[in-house]
């Protein structure tokens, strides 16, 4: 993985112990957790809305996670998070969001998403395009922009 070592994952979740035998574990607990933070951040509800995140995100997964075996079940999601211990997993993500926190110094950076009207490609077997914008709040301008069209199977 490579990150900012001050507020990567990484670095604050390294120490969550993994719960799973060690003959049985087929997905690298970071790969799950930051699968699952990405998705929970980008509203998935549940495990089986994770796993589709991870799916529908794999080639940008990627470009930081092994992935060795691809995007883990959202039964292994499910099973994994009920083992972890509650108390751990929670110490470890108030180190992360502290720790970004001071690297932002409080800043906010929103992020609008939306479906870009009249984008959808009836026939051609395309959604709609998807557009991100995140925004800094301080001076209200626009740290990037993203568009993306997803194939409908």
């Amino acid at each position: 993985m490579n990150s900012s070592p001050l507020a990567s994952i990484e670095t604050h979740f390294r120490s969550l112990t993994d719960p799973r035998a060690e003959h049985s574990i087929k997905h690298d607990l970071l790969d799950i957790v930051m699968i699952t933070i990405c998705a929970v951040i980008c509203g998935a509800n549940n495990w089986v809305e994770v796993e589709n995140y991870g799916h529908a995100k794999i080639e940008w997964l990627k470009e930081f996670l092994e992935l060795p075996h691809g995007i883990p079940s959202h039964d292994t999601f499910m099973r994994v998070f009920a083992r972890l211990k509650p108390e751990q997993l929670q110490q470890c993500f108030l180190n992360w969001i502290q720790a970004v926190s001071q690297i932002t110094k409080g800043q906010v950076i929103a992020i609008d998403g939306k479906s870009l009207r009249s984008a959808l490609e009836r026939g051609q077997n395309r959604g709609a395009i998807q557009e991100c914008q995140c925004l800094g709040d301080r001076k209200s301008i626009s740290l990037g922009t993203t568009k993306s069209q997803r194939q409908i199977e």
